[in-house]
């Protein structure tokens, strides 16, 4: 018990990193990795699976007779299942196994007690959250707890991870690079999830995709793409894309590269309301309207904070965001800027916390998740990045339009300008094109001007 206090000790002094800037380090704070989520048991997950099946394993000790005969059961259900995980977490993890129909399948197992312990460190953290608020009364970490209490119990639900992956997989089914494991709920309870098995690398291993021809460019625009619909189209927010949830692959049949999205539990599902005023939003900052950008972060709860809260969405300095991110490459020395300046702006950022919805607090999670990714791959911020997105925006915009008029000319009138305005967006990312074509040449020429001839 001492041991887990001091650990939400710790994270709670280090709550505001998840604002989405750095804190004397690369590493991103993860809402997960507080002690009321992460109680990190080792225990023996490969009887757990017999105990949910057979609801008989509770208080069987590891190693004893009864646990054996238990484990014996497993191969009722299995024809063979590897005891050592293929990772494990906090909350669970995860072995592989095969039906006796021949499938091959990855078991999702929680680990027992983590249902009965979790009250127990929302509590703990709850009255260590309000210790912090008596000694620095101006940092408000509240936030923390409520995000926990109300993220917790889904997250320890497994049908309800299973029922999110459905659901992605069939909105975002246009895309042919993305690879959702398909759910097997014949064999599913909510503390065991069985689904197909799916080998892949992570999305930040570089020598994986280089060994694998595998284009990190490719990835970077595909996993933009993948999660701009969802923030922008459908409001509906995979929170946890961290690399060992997101893998990337050559499709066995057919040699396509693909994304796979693993760990459904936890969803962002956004309002109508947010979701179109973010999107004009980050409209505004990708074009450089820096009055609707002071206007759609204030609706968002920014109020005069809003030049802060810009650089804690998009991690630029404030000089960039005015500049316009999609045209001022991100520079070392304008992260290493923002990282040493960000302990200055403490109070502001906890005060900002508080003012925003609490859906934009994992919305700054999975932002920062993302740029980590892109960091890694060496391809962060990019203008097509941008130019995704900002497609994204115009499509979400449009279709709210069109379904808040009855009237065929609106209607029509409607769908022009969004033509028109995607037709802007391809004939700018031509020009970049271009643009970097024309440069690569001129370098190319430039290096065979200088270089001697070989002899």
């Amino acid at each position: 018990m001492a041991r887990r206090a001091l650990k939400l000790a710790s994270w709670t002094s280090m709550a505001l990193a998840a604002s989405g800037v750095y804190l004397y380090s690369n590493k991103y704070l993860d809402l997960n990795d507080f002690g009321a989520v992460r109680v990190g048991r080792a225990v023996a997950t490969t009887a757990a699976i017999s105990y949910d099946y057979l609801t008989s394993l509770r208080s069987v000790p590891y190693g004893s007779e009864e646990y054996l005969q238990l484990r014996s059961k497993i191969h009722d259900l299995f024809m063979s299942f590897d005891d050592t995980p293929l990772g494990a977490a906090s909350l669970a993890q995860v072995h592989k196994a095969v039906l006796h129909d021949g499938r091959t399948v990855a078991v999702k197992v929680q680990h027992p007690k983590v249902q009965a312990q979790s009250s127990k460190d929302i509590l703990l953290m709850e009255v260590l959250v309000l210790a912090v608020k008596q000694l620095f009364p101006e940092f408000e970490f509240m936030w923390l707890v409520d995000e926990a209490k109300k993220n917790l119990p889904l997250e320890l639900d497994f049908l309800n991870e299973g029922r999110n992956a459905e659901k992605v997989a069939q909105m975002l089914k246009h895309f042919d690079f993305l690879k959702v494991p398909q759910i097997y709920w014949e064999l599913s309870t909510k503390r065991v999830l069985l689904m197909e098995f799916v080998d892949g690398g992570q999305v930040n291993d570089r020598d994986y995709m280089e060994r694998n021809k595998i284009d990190v460019n490719e990835i970077s625009r595909h996993l933009g793409k993948m999660y701009s619909e969802m923030i922008f189209v459908n409001g509906f927010v995979h929170c946890d894309p961290h690399p060992g949830n997101v893998l990337v692959r050559k499709c066995p049949g057919t040699g396509k590269v693909e994304i796979v999205l693993l760990d459904h539990g936890l969803y962002q599902v956004l309002t109508e309301e947010f979701r179109l005023d973010y999107c004009h939003l980050w409209q505004s900052l990708i074009w450089t309207d820096m009055k609707n950008v002071k206007k759609y972060s204030q609706r968002l709860g920014a109020g005069d904070l809003y030049p802060l809260f810009t650089c804690m969405l998009t991690a630029r300095s404030w000089d960039s965001v005015n500049r316009g991110i999609g045209q001022t490459p991100v520079t070392a020395t304008e992260d290493s800027e923002i990282r040493n300046n960000a302990a200055n702006y403490l109070p502001q950022i906890s005060h900002l916390l508080n003012l925003v919805p609490r859906q934009m607090l994992l919305i700054f999670k999975t932002n920062d998740l993302l740029r980590g990714i892109e960091a890694a791959l060496g391809t962060r911020a990019s203008a097509t990045s941008f130019l995704n997105m900002s497609r994204c925006c115009v499509k979400a915009l449009a279709a709210h339009k069109k379904k808040n008029t009855h009237s065929f000319f609106r209607r029509t009138q409607i769908s022009f300008s969004e033509a028109f305005n995607l037709w802007q967006i391809n004939l700018h990312e031509l020009v970049l094109r271009v643009k970097g074509l024309r440069l690569a040449s001129w370098v190319l020429a430039l290096l065979c001007w200088l270089l001697p001839a070989p002899h």
